[in-house]
């Protein structure tokens, strides 16, 4: 297959405007320090197939010092308000100026001491740096040194991955990729899922030995808790949650990572409706651990037992854990309010307090009806204040508990529209003070009087 080639300014116009400028400062800066800038990886898989491309991973080549020329170009690159951080271990940089993301590392090569075990990075050249990564789609690079409007720029593949990504294939660089590094398995079924690309006979074969030769025995809960991740982060990029775990499924990789663990056929919808609500931006929050939803919607249906030696075996401990194994306690008891709640405050006063990742894994297991109710308090009304303050109850003479109790009551009629105002709102408050009153015995004394009142009667 003849490499396809494209003009510097073809590649940076299929990146988002901020990163194109980012890049093009980056190599440019290059460019005057006597090294050479390629694109590599998914990025050039995603131009060739026509996908957008967000994450940027780009090469140095230097004479000398790659490492020492890659911080240096990065720093003089990197705008006024970016910030430059140094993954030491690895040899890699990433410039983050706002929302924008770019990776740029020297050229290395690898080697792996034991399976399972991180790579030992040294420097290497450019092709022992494509010789190192997971799959042939993702080794191939291209060059974006500046030069003329109409110069172009072939495709770099030394390993067939251009023939592989015509037959939407995914293939490792060699038999032993799995052994070397088993979270390439998990990266499979995610961007198999994404891009809807199968194994390739070898790549079957290779990991059948893999999982025959026991390698996930020595990787670590954090390292397989990551790849978990990212199969629900991802879902801001499309992909379907459940059609990375279901490969797993199918490859026999859960029952390899614990045994017993499963995709039960109930989760799939669930997680599936997950996947779009993390794809949405407004239902996407700083504080959200998707994953925490994301493996509370699909542990919920196994045994107690399974899921605890689940968590353990992914790292999951204290609160995050509790919070997992309680979903379906959290689930049936937050359904069966939401089911009789009547009115947008009682619907309030269920879900308010509830975690974001609770929230999320809620909504993606109810039914329409419900769902509705969720989405509405979650755009709406968690959002909307009451008119009235504690500071300004305190000032009516309540104290304690009861603070809390009568702003729930105001808030709640605030919601369904029974107060629309501070004056309602205070008058309401007052009305439910003296009520309150009434009920202890008409003040400060009455629990004396009704004590005075019980000894009459002795």
């Amino acid at each position: 297959m003849k490499a396809p080639s494209f003009t510097r300014d073809e590649v940076l116009r299929s990146m988002p405007g901020p990163t194109q400028e980012l890049v093009d400062r980056v190599s440019r800066v290059a460019q005057k320090a006597g090294a050479r800038i390629f694109l590599v990886g998914g990025p050039v898989r995603d131009l060739l197939i026509g996908r957008a491309i967000r994450d940027v991973d780009l090469l140095v080549e230097a004479s000398t010092g790659a490492a020492v020329a890659a911080r240096a170009i990065a720093e003089r690159a990197a705008p006024e308000e970016a910030r430059v951080v140094t993954y030491g271990r690895f040899g890699t940089l990433r410039i983050e100026a706002g929302e924008t993301r770019l990776d740029l590392a020297a050229m290395r090569s690898e080697s792996y001491s034991r399976p399972g075990a991180l790579p030992t990075v040294s420097d290497g050249d450019l092709s022992q740096d494509l010789l190192r990564r997971d799959f042939t789609v993702n080794a191939l690079a291209i060059s974006l040194e500046p030069g003329g409007p109409e110069e172009r720029s072939s495709v770099i593949d030394q390993v067939g991955g251009l023939e592989d990504l015509e037959a939407q294939r995914l293939r490792i660089m060699h038999p032993r990729s799995f052994h070397d590094d088993p979270t390439r398995v998990l990266r499979a079924a995610r961007l198999g899922g994404r891009l809807g690309f199968s194994l390739a006979r070898p790549t079957r074969a290779a990991l059948r030995d893999a999982l025959r030769d026991g390698v996930f025995g020595a990787v670590s809960g954090d390292r397989l808790r990551r790849e978990i991740e990212k199969c629900f982060g991802d879902a801001a990029l499309g992909l379907d949650p459940p059609a990375a775990l279901r490969r797993l499924s199918e490859w026999h990789v859960l029952t390899a990572l614990e045994p017993g663990l499963e995709l039960p056929r109930g989760s799939v919808t669930a997680l599936r409706r997950l996947g779009r609500v993390l794809a949405v931006p407004a239902w996407r929050g700083p504080r959200h651990r998707d994953w925490v939803a994301g493996l509370s919607i699909w542990l919920a249906p196994l045994p107690p037992a399974l899921r605890r030696r689940a968590l353990a075996r992914f790292n999951v401990r204290g609160e995050t854990a509790k919070r997992i194994l309680g979903f379906s306690r959290l689930r049936d008891s937050m359904l069966r309010q939401l089911g009789r709640a009547r009115g947008r405050g009682a619907v309030d006063a269920a879900l308010f307090g509830v975690a974001e990742e609770d929230l999320l894994a809620l909504y993606a297991v109810t039914d329409t009806a419900l769902r509705r109710r969720i989405e509405r308090w979650a755009a709406e009304d968690r959002l909307r204040r009451v008119p009235l303050t504690g500071n300004e109850l305190v000032a009516l003479g309540l104290e304690g508990p009861a603070i809390g109790r009568i702003l729930s009551r105001v808030r709640a009629a605030f919601l369904d529209g029974e107060v629309a105002n501070r004056e309602e709102a205070t008058a309401l408050a007052e009305e439910l003070v003296r009520r309150g009153r009434r009920r202890a015995g008409g003040g400060p004394g009455g629990k004396k009087k009704k004590a005075a009142k019980r000894a009459k009667r002795t």
